[in-house]
């Protein structure tokens, strides 16, 4: 998605500037335009950052505890029903961030100009994602603007959970690779050497697989530099494909068919796309537009191309449901629900009962995964370690039988 910096005019004559992000020129033109506002100059400035695969909003400038933190914030300040400047006052006095605190400044002094909250904090898209905005918006409208915060807060503290879990399941896995790598390179580093020293004086001939073990390491140690500058090389151009739209789209495509890990990440979506339009639907958002906000939260380009899809299929008189599966990526249970959702009228109660199924369903997949995966790596870790110390004392074996 591109970021396009923007210079417009509102109702009353004043001028505003700031950025914005979007697909093409002209939807956000349409948008900006949508906001009455008029548009001075609109240019293309590049590609928003990469979010993270497990990232859940476009919170990219702010770590999300401390954005869960200032949403706290703000939910106990408008509860104590103080002014709204003073409000904004004090979450400016307390933000950490130096970049955030700048913006809250902006937000503040739109607000002062006229401004809705809502309208200020679209101004913001690096902090405040257009779900945000939109649940934000939604408390305005209704007049309860502490019950929406309070849910979206919710929405948060399960959508970081869900994060923290996969993190975790993914830690002891990736902790054992990297400790077996290293043994696998102290000991081909450090003790190999001495080993060959003392080979090299006896002058006799040595086993297959130590003279193979020792040709490896010997080979290693010339070729390990350009070895690793390639390595680096293919992660660089690696990284800057994924940058691009296309490369994005196909990347996140393979993640999704991927062996073992693909039905990890399409439970994840599936939660995240549940959860998302559950609280946006609670807020009083007509679907279409709630589906088109949730599109933008989600963090596979691929479910979001088909969520495009869905919300022109749904303004031609489809059903939720139908528009979901023509992708074929959601699990068959989860369309099945959402249709019985819709043909019920309780769409949002079952988006919340999908979520929380995916979740527990979710929870498992991740313990079995984590099960089988880590006594499978403290096996093939010790037959790497095992076999290469064994072959490093093959020759002294030998010569211990000739003995």
């Amino acid at each position: 998605m591109a970021v396009f910096a923007y210079r417009v005019a509102r109702p009353d004559g004043s001028t505003l500037e700031g950025q914005i992000e979007g697909d093409e020129e002209p939807v956000v033109r349409a948008k900006l335009e949508g906001q009455g506002f008029l548009i001075f100059q609109l240019k293309r400035r590049g590609l928003a950052p990469i979010r993270p695969v497990f990232e859940i909003s476009a919170l990219r400038g702010l770590p999300l505890g401390e954005f869960l933190i200032f949403n706290q914030e703000l939910l106990a300040l408008v509860k104590a029903g103080l002014p709204v400047l003073r409000v904004w006052d004090l979450l400016i006095e307390r933000a950490r961030h130096e970049g955030f605190q700048q913006a809250l400044r902006m937000i503040r002094q739109d607000i002062r100009g006229g401004a809705s909250a809502s309208e200020a904090l679209s101004r913001h898209p690096g902090y405040f994602s257009e779900l945000y905005v939109a649940t934000v918006r939604a408390g305005e409208q209704s007049g309860n603007l502490a019950e929406v915060l309070k849910r979206f807060i919710a929405y948060l503290k399960l959508m970081i959970g869900l994060r923290h879990k996969i993190a975790k399941a993914l830690a002891y896995p990736a902790f054992l690779v990297l400790t077996g790598i290293g043994v696998i390179g102290f000991l081909l580093s450090y003790v190999m050497p001495t080993f060959i020293s003392v080979y090299a004086e006896t002058a006799k001939s040595l086993p297959v697989a130590t003279q193979l073990l020792i040709d490896a390491a010997s080979a290693a140690k010339v070729y390990v530099l350009p070895a690793f500058t390639l390595l680096v090389g293919l992660m660089l151009i690696g990284r800057a494909y994924y940058t691009t739209p296309n490369g994005r789209f196909n990347v996140d495509r393979l993640l999704l068919r991927a062996p073992l890990v693909g039905i990890i990440f399409i439970k994840h979506h599936t939660i995240q796309l549940a959860r998302t339009l559950g609280t946006i639907l609670a807020g009083g958002t007509p679907l279409v537009e709630a589906l088109h906000i949730t599109k933008s939260a989600v963090s596979n380009r691929y479910i979001a191309a088909g969520l495009t899809a869905a919300v022109n299929e749904i303004r031609e008189g489809t059903t939720l449901a139908a528009a979901l599966d023509r992708p074929k990526v959601f699990p068959k249970l989860a369309i099945e629900m959402l249709s019985v959702g819709e043909e019920t009228g309780s769409l949002e109660l079952m988006l919340h009962d999908v979520a929380e199924f995916y979740e527990v369903d979710l929870d498992l997949r991740l313990t079995q995964l984590t099960t089988w995966i880590e006594p499978a790596l403290l096996l093939l870790m010790g037959i790497l370690v095992g076999g290469i110390v064994v072959i490093m004392y093959l020759p002294v074996f030998q010569m211990a039988g000739n003995v």
